[in-house]
């Protein structure tokens, strides 16, 4: 069995407490030295880089989100333990922690940590699959002769090194596939490292609810509630037949997963299938300027987004929250993908006009998807049912060169002011 203290990274007899140092922060496993897939997760990310670029901020409740109409993007322990959790309304956070500094997001600081935990990952294997900028999967495979020390070793080395030099934590988790390495992930966080071997893969799972699936959400999970399946071993019950013929495609993953089986490659190079913006309004509103404003200003982002990546979408959607929280979406297919602002805010626009109803509305949000590279001079040509377009086409890459030059304040459309 092998061991290996997390603070001074010595490999050591199992132990309860570190002999070369001290530390309790002693991992022992029988498959430390052979386990290579990896998922690496910063500990509440963003609210992590505010409280280490704002030392006043350590010990309070940190929500990372908009105004009291938006939804928490992060929140900091101290604000979990109090229930706060991503993704909820902020003023339902407000009600279970009133005295939390509220902090928008600073998107500019969030890049800069992440490129630089990036760098530190690609120290060690340039098997990464990012999944966002505070998580990604690592292949290890074969990097113990290059590094002379087994993956655990090194993972170890990356988390200690994330703190010193760049003062955030993460969790790592240490598998023989994906899915067991997301799920170790977050079995000890903050800041945890724990593994899930081969051999104990069975009894692992065996009575663990299948929403340790990644991917199983709330109506996933009404669905296999009907079926019976709340456990892997309800799961296991099912035949794989039976499964595919109950869920689809989704039946066939979960038998494998009931059995720990995943075979997914941890993929560098996964293309991007979507680019998208949204915002929450303060206030509900169904008023045509001001959505009409917001519209533009969510297309500029996208198609900003979409030049920087050098990509163009062909479809263009349009996505709406009603304020009793009904959402709607409409997408249209263009005859040829598109970056530009103009074309993904006249498409959006036609699609907000067709709709039935008026609002009010507590969310608007555009995007573009069916991604391609973007062809050397798309969207130039003009159309026959709109003749200005290849002119307003060169308009915008001019105004483009020009807030390169002088910045994004440089030029700004009336309809971006409502």
């Amino acid at each position: 069995m092998a061991a290996l203290c997390r603070d001074c990274l010595s490999q050591i007899a199992p132990t309860r407490r570190c002999s070369a140092c001290g530390s309790p922060r002693v991992l022992v496993h029988d498959e430390l030295d052979s386990l290579c897939i990896a998922h690496m997760d910063c500990d509440a990310f963003y609210a992590s880089v505010e409280k280490r670029d704002n030392p006043e901020l350590n010990g309070k409740p940190v929500i990372i989100g908009g105004g009291r109409r938006g939804v928490v993007s992060t929140a900091c322990y101290v604000a979990r333990i109090r229930g706060v959790r991503s993704a909820m309304p902020m003023f339902q956070a407000l009600k279970l922690c009133p005295d939390a500094v509220i902090i928008k997001p600073r998107m500019d600081a969030y890049v800069e940590a992440s490129r630089a935990i990036r760098a530190m990952m690609e120290e060690l294997t340039p098997a990464i699959e990012p999944l966002s900028l505070d998580e990604a999967f690592l292949d290890m495979t074969g990097t113990a002769r290059l590094h002379g020390a087994p993956p655990a070793v090194m993972l170890a080395r990356l988390v200690r090194r994330m703190k010193d030099e760049l003062g955030l934590t993460g969790s790592i988790g240490l598998s023989h596939n994906k899915f067991l390495a997301k799920v170790a992930s977050d079995l000890d966080k903050p800041h945890g490292f724990s593994v899930i071997g081969k051999a104990e893969t069975a009894d692992f799972l065996r009575d663990r609810p299948v929403k340790l699936i990644w991917g199983v959400g709330a109506v996933s999970q009404v669905a296999l509630d009907k079926a019976g399946i709340r456990t892997f071993s309800d799961l296991l019950r099912w035949d794989k037949t039976d499964l595919i013929a109950r869920f689809g495609g989704m039946g066939e993953r979960l038998w494998h997963l009931a059995r720990g089986q995943d075979h997914r490659r941890i993929s560098p190079n996964d293309p991007v299938k979507s680019v998208s913006k949204e915002t929450t309004f303060s206030e509900n509103t169904g008023d045509p300027d001001i959505l009409d404003g917001h519209l533009w200003r969510l297309s500029e982002q996208v198609a900003d987004r979409a030049k920087a990546k050098d990509i163009a979408g062909r479809i263009v959607t349009l996505k709406l929250k009603r304020g009793d929280f009904k959402g709607l979406t409409r997408r249209v297919s263009l005859s040829d993908p598109t970056q530009l602002a103009d074309r993904i805010y006249r498409n959006a626009r036609a699609l907000f006009d067709q709709l039935d109803e008026t609002g009010p509305y507590r969310l608007i949000g555009v995007g573009i998807s069916d991604l391609s590279p973007a062809a050397e001079g798309a969207d130039l040509a003009g159309d026959l049912l709109d003749p200005d377009a290849g002119q307003r086409s060169k308009a915008e890459r001019a105004t483009d060169a020009i807030r390169a030059r002088y910045g994004t304040k440089a030029i700004v459309k009336g309809r971006a002011l409502r």
